[in-house]
């Protein structure tokens, strides 16, 4: 027993530690906003990357060892196995992509997981510093910079909205018409009840938003549903 102690490193499982502590506080501020990745995955991410890095780093000590005597001593590239992760992070990613009539959701998730990675590599490596401040930079952009800059850009916003009558569909369209909203995608198509309109909306802040929702709203016998 006391030799198994003697040969665990303990410095690997304080950077594994580390390193899913981190990734699982990312995951919470996810988690916590209702997104498709929440805090486990974002915990076997950066955990896994920090230990593909470990083992890229240290995995292969005994065959230098073998081989470092030698004339044609073998050299290994630490930096491989860490580009690997780098580019493969990105097929999980993709997964938390969401199109959803003609709005692009998880983005900001997906570049989350793909910099949170990088955290894991930088913990992996010994890099606690470096791993600790790119959290809690990652951690502020999506929090703070939502806090300070929400007012800013434009928001997407879709709409299904089901009109029995032709004169609901034209007072639809007048609403769409004032200059502070901006169409992106506009479909009409008929259906057994009237008319079924799928429209994407950009708007610039929340109060624009509400006014939006509130004058659709306004139109009698109309069903709309916002699609989030």
């Amino acid at each position: 027993m006391e030799n198994f102690l003697a040969s665990i490193n303990w410095e690997h499982l304080l950077r594994l530690l580390v390193a899913g502590i981190l990734g699982t506080m990312v995951g919470l501020e996810r988690e916590y906003r209702a997104k498709a990745a929440g805090y486990r995955t974002h915990f076997l991410i950066c955990l896994g990357s920090a230990t593909f890095m470990l083992v890229s780093q240290y995995g292969f000590d005994a065959v230098l060892k073998e081989f470092g005597g030698s004339a044609n001593s073998m050299r290994l590239d630490p930096a491989r196995i860490a580009a690997q992760v780098v580019s493969g992070i990105g097929f999980l990613g993709a997964g938390t992509i969401i199109l959803q009539k003609q709005i692009v959701k998880g983005l900001t998730t997906a570049a989350g997981l793909w910099a949170l990675a990088g955290v894991g590599l930088a913990i992996g490596a010994g890099m606690y510093v470096v791993g600790i401040a790119s959290t809690v930079l990652i951690l502020v952009g999506l929090e703070v910079l939502r806090f300070f800059f929400k007012g800013l850009g434009l928001r997407s916003l879709g709409f299904e909205i089901l009109v029995p009558e032709k004169k609901q569909l034209d007072a639809i369209q007048k609403i769409f018409a004032n200059p502070r909203f901006v169409v992106s995608n506009y479909h009409v198509s008929e259906i057994p009840t009237g008319y079924k309109v799928d429209v994407v909306i950009r708007v610039k802040n929340r109060n624009d938003e509400k006014e939006l929702f509130n004058s659709i709203n306004a139109i009698e016998e109309l069903t709309i549903m916002k699609l989030d």
